[in-house]
């Protein structure tokens, strides 16, 4: 099905082989690889994120950068500017950053709105604005930003129109069993980590696209990914109603359509299933959502919520 040397689901072997456990992480990370959209990140420190998004550009011989965001950060210092050449006696650009392929942006909600203006702009875009002139980024170009749930002093909330422009978002947690964490200090205990050589191509990642793109996806298929995201509107359970303030819009109907095909190249697949759709669903709308202050108070978690609506819809 896919004209490329190799198989993606041997790139999430390898992945595999740096990355102990995150299961959820490593399998979002290709999915927005193969869909070509942005992903989001959330999770306490030292649970392996950058190292993630750093093994992935390995892997697929991809040019990374990676940006710390905190509150005295400029939009110059993402996007580049533009400086006088005295030897040319005219003004040059300097790249910023985010002329790359794969860009982390770490702690993302540090940054303040002049620089999230920014990388909307190159989040949506693909292209960049420095003094008049519009650069264009590399393709492919992914943004893949982290959140730490655990501290809020000093952050600032992400504006709803740039949280909406993650494909998905995944939430990364401990690890589960004592044997993960056990491997990851028999793995990691020396000091470095090797990042593993290329076993893919950005030609490879073209392709996966393109074959992404191709997947059918039949119109019964189609109409319960409608249905999924038209339930966090007006099609919200009764009972659920009280924890819910505003729905998904048809963007994320869109971003589950992607993830649904990705999901289907990454399976060996040139058709969508039902399964396919609900898998990645909750990654799709879990960060689309707006909740009450119910929710907090009663302490149930989000994703529950989020759950028992893709639940709520009955598979074709």
């Amino acid at each position: 099905m896919i004209p490329s040397a190799i198989d993606p689901s041997r790139l999430r072997a390898a992945l595999a082989e740096v990355i102990v456990g995150q299961d959820a992480v490593l399998d979002g990370l290709l999915l927005a690889l193969i869909a070509d959209g942005h992903v989001l990140l959330e999770g306490p420190p030292g649970v392996a994120k950058t190292l993630a998004c750093k093994t992935l550009a390995a892997l697929i011989a991809a040019s990374f950068q990676r940006v710390q965001f905190t509150p005295d950060l400029l939009p110059s210092d993402i996007v580049g500017t533009r400086i006088f050449d005295q030897r040319e006696g005219a003004f040059v650009t300097v790249p910023g950053p985010i002329f790359a392929n794969i860009v982390l942006a770490d702690e993302i909600n540090r940054a303040p709105a002049k620089v999230q203006s920014a990388l909307l702009e190159a989040m949506q875009e693909r292209q960049v604005t420095i003094g008049r002139e519009r650069h264009v980024l590399p393709d492919p170009f992914l943004v893949m930003a982290t959140m730490n749930p655990l501290e809020h002093e000093g952050t600032y909330a992400l504006p709803l129109a740039q949280t909406d422009r993650f494909l998905m978002k995944i939430d990364v947690e401990y690890p589960t069993r004592v044997e993960e964490e056990l491997a990851i200090v028999e793995r990691f205990s020396a000091d470095g980590i090797p990042l593993p050589p290329p076993l893919a191509t950005l030609d490879d990642v073209r392709a996966w696209r393109r074959a992404a793109a191709e997947v059918h996806m039949e119109d019964s298929v189609l109409r319960y990914a409608v249905a999924l995201v038209f339930a966090t509107r007006d099609g919200l359970p009764e009972e659920l109603r009280p924890y819910v303030h505003r729905g998904a819009s048809p963007r994320a109907t869109l971003a589950v359509v992607r993830l649904a095909r990705a999901h289907a190249v990454l399976a060996g697949r040139s058709f969508v299933i039902p399964d396919d759709v609900r898998s990645v669903a909750p990654a799709a709308l879990r960060h689309r959502l707006a909740f009450t202050h119910r929710l907090a108070m009663e302490n149930i978690p989000a994703d529950t919520v989020v759950s028992r609506i893709v639940g709520s819809v009955t598979p074709p």
